[in-house]
């Protein structure tokens, strides 16, 4: 049965790490995705945060697979700003294939910053967010919403 990125707020850090371990890369994404901040994980407080992230500060990124970059889809209004660099390369999480979402060359506001996307279904995409080496947060990029 196919995951939706809703059920990922429900789920435990534990699990989410599992599931990001269990897949491979897939392929870099092209389009438009809408994104959810997975900050709680699998508590009840992990959707109204998510929903809160989406109004106020982060909707989604979009990616030119050709390009390699991708821009993240901020503030209230959807600014397309904030790029980063799109490529494969080893996951800091477990060491295996993910596609990195690297802005330590492109963005001043977020040079610190190092996302890691698995691909869990056709259309959807689970991701790690890292400031330096250490991990923030899981978030989850739909293409089909």
């Amino acid at each position: 049965m196919p995951i939706a990125a809703t059920q990922l707020l429900q789920m435990s850090q534990q699990q989410l790490d599992a599931l990001f371990g269990e897949h491979d890369a897939g392929p870099i994404p092209d389009g438009e995705a809408k994104g959810a901040a997975i900050i709680v994980p699998g508590t009840p407080m992990s959707e109204p945060i998510a929903a809160a992230i989406n109004i106020f500060a982060w909707q989604g990124k979009v990616f030119d697979a050709k390009a390699g970059l991708l821009r993240n889809e901020i503030l209230p209004f959807g600014l397309k700003a904030i790029i980063a660099s799109v490529y494969k390369g080893p996951s800091w999480l477990d060491g295996k294939e993910c596609i990195v979402l690297d802005y330590s060359e492109t963005s001043l506001v977020a040079s610190h910053i190092r996302d890691e996307i698995r691909q869990i279904e056709p259309s959807l995409y689970l991701g790690k967010v890292y400031w330096d080496k250490a991990r923030l947060i899981d978030f989850s990029l739909d293409f089909n919403a």
